[in-house]
């Protein structure tokens, strides 16, 4: 069964297995504890809880929102390791932009290298790749709707593909700063994978943001509500 799931501004426990558990993240959120802004998403959710032992499997941006994963228990966090090693666990995610692409659709792919400021680039080179899909689509007069399948896990991966393919985040600090926005429009919007022989979907509409909530993005979101039936291309090994 599908969960498809609303957003709001509170960090909420969307789904609770014996585990592990699915969390909504709103955006503008750290994920780790900020010494001068206080408790990042990981200790709010054990403290508001009540979670003696918890352990993140993987982890979002401060800008972007959505689904995250939580094991309960090390025994568990090793296997979702493992499920992310194999790519076995398909996340999507959806962003907008105001920028023209080079290209509406295909593999962005890469190795990246840091850059300036916390920043990333993404090089022609191909020893390590950051590997990510994309499908785009018009949503409204200069704005594209971008869906994104990453198939590796590098840190501001989608952020740095979008940005080389001249269609940086709108709201983007890093990448687009010139863009004024109330959030980085990044969302973690759909998670699949099985876990002890067990399939589980989960889709998170975004809410929260008034570029995300026009009547033409959440149109062509609703038919993006079944990501993995998309026909993404195969890609070579």
């Amino acid at each position: 069964m599908i969960k498809i799931l609303l957003e709001d501004n509170n960090i909420r426990i969307i789904d609770e297995q014996s585990d592990f558990i699915i969390v909504m993240k709103p955006p503008n959120i750290s994920f780790h504890d900020e010494d001068i802004l206080g408790s990042g998403l990981f200790s709010k959710i054990k403290s508001q809880h009540g979670f003696t032992e918890l352990y993140p499997v993987h982890r979002l941006d401060k800008i972007t929102s959505g689904l995250i994963i939580f094991a309960k228990n090390k025994a568990t966090a090793t296997a979702f390791q493992q499920l992310f090693e194999q790519h076995k666990i398909e996340k999507y995610y959806l962003a907008l932009s105001d920028k023209k692409p080079t290209k509406k659709q295909g593999l962005i792919k890469g190795d990246m290298v840091k850059s300036r400021r916390s920043m990333w680039k993404l090089l022609r080179s191909q020893e390590n790749p950051a590997i990510s899909q994309f499908f785009s689509y018009t949503v409204d007069e200069g704005k594209r709707l971008f869906i994104i399948k990453p198939h590796s896990g590098k840190t501001h991966q989608i952020r740095v593909a979008l940005s080389s393919i001249g269609s940086p985040i709108i709201g983007d600090p890093n990448y687009y700063p010139t863009s004024r926005a109330e959030r980085g429009y990044l969302h973690a919007f759909a998670l699949q994978f099985t876990l002890n022989d067990t399939l589980y979907s989960y889709v998170n509409p975004p809410t929260i943001g008034g570029e995300f909530i026009n009547t033409a993005v959440m149109r062509q979101i609703d038919n993006l509500l079944t990501p993995w039936q998309l026909p993404w291309p195969k890609i070579a090994k």
